[in-house]
């Protein structure tokens, strides 16, 4: 965690299993964590070039999950241009501190799991 003083609030204190709950809460949404991937990779990012990273997602759902992470504190978004209107999205010191969860993901899922062309057999 970053040495940032201000820690955010965690709703289920003074269980043993509150940090991983709370956590989770935060970045285990379906496009929230792959979303934060593509950031940490390819670093501040248009919408568009964004929705491009993240193969399957809705405009909607796309814009959705980026106001949800503003609103957590992991994603920022810097006007960048007003004529064209444009608009790059970047992780906040708190969201870049996610690398070593999003980077244990991938690698578990590398190490774990089957490519989309494979045989559906043993498949999650």
């Amino acid at each position: 965690m970053s040495d940032s003083p201000e820690q955010m609030a965690v709703w289920c204190a003074g269980e043993d299993w509150c940090p991983v709950t709370s956590t989770a809460t935060l970045i285990c949404r379906k496009w929230h964590p792959v979303i934060v991937h593509r950031l940490l990779h390819n670093g501040p990012t248009g919408f568009s070039k964004l929705e491009d990273h993240v193969d399957g997602v809705s405009s909607k759902v796309l814009s959705d999950s980026l106001e949800d992470l503003q609103e957590k504190g992991l994603v920022e978004r810097t006007v960048i241009n007003d004529q064209p209107f444009r608009v790059e999205y970047s992780l906040t010191e708190r969201g870049a501190d996610l690398e070593p969860i999003i980077s244990a993901m991938e690698q578990w899922g590398k190490a774990n799991l089957q490519a989309p062309n494979e045989s559906a057999e043993g498949r999650f």
